[in-house]
């Protein structure tokens, strides 16, 4: 839980730090602008809000790992949800109008990760997991995002490197196999999640499992 606090202050602390001219650039989430996905991730702190206080009484169904699907094509941007993303980020004309709501939601999803009881049973989409699992899990969203905001803006500060490894670490368990060691957590997760296509001398080093990526989340 203290990851999933570090993670999403270092995501909104860069999305405060953006100039305006910023939001118009592109992001790594494919079809997406920066201003797209800072308005995926006011949805997302209204999904953490939302399932923080929705408590389940069964048994867990899945925890941090078999929380996310893999899919067998990347997004194109095409999705029905992805194009609503659009359209609202739009809607908000300013960037100051959509740093003001992330700031507003954001923090509200924050302190009511700091609150909940870890061992609390929630429900997500049809699915049962602890508060821990839950809040576990979207420290790889945040991490992912985070790379996906400063894709075309090199001087913004990256996700921290706790939230890199545990995110790494996360996505090895999914994909069922560890990542070459000489590739660095970042590079990992890029490669993995097919962010970018690995080099030469990353296939080399990834042997069979080059064949295997990417491994599409969500």
């Amino acid at each position: 839980m203290d990851l999933f606090s570090l993670s999403w202050t270092a995501l909104r602390t860069a999305v405060a730090e953006l100039p305006d001219e910023d939001f118009t650039r592109p992001s790594g989430c494919t079809g997406w602008l920066v201003r797209d996905l800072v308005c995926h991730l006011i949805i997302d702190a209204q999904d953490v809000l939302i399932t923080l206080v929705t408590p389940a009484e069964t048994e867990p169904t899945r925890d941090a790992v078999t929380y996310w699907d893999v899919a067998e094509a990347p997004p194109t941007g095409d999705d029905p949800l992805d194009a609503l993303t659009v359209r609202l980020a739009a809607a908000y004309e300013e960037p100051r109008l959509l740093k003001f709501h992330l700031d507003d939601v954001g923090s509200a999803a924050g302190r009511a990760a700091e609150l909940a009881d870890p061992g609390l049973r929630v429900s997500t989409r049809d699915e049962v997991l602890t508060t821990g699992d839950y809040l576990s899990a979207y420290v790889l969203e945040w991490t992912l995002h985070h790379l996906d905001l400063v894709a075309y803006l090199p001087d913004l500060t990256g996700p921290p490197a706790e939230g890199l490894a545990r995110s790494r670490e996360l996505l090895e368990k999914i994909a069922q196999t560890a990542f070459p060691a000489s590739l660095s957590d970042k590079d990992a997760l890029l490669v993995g999640t097919g962010r970018r296509a690995p080099t030469d001398a990353e296939e080399a080093e990834l042997g069979e499992l080059a064949a295997k990526l990417p491994f599409v989340i969500g």
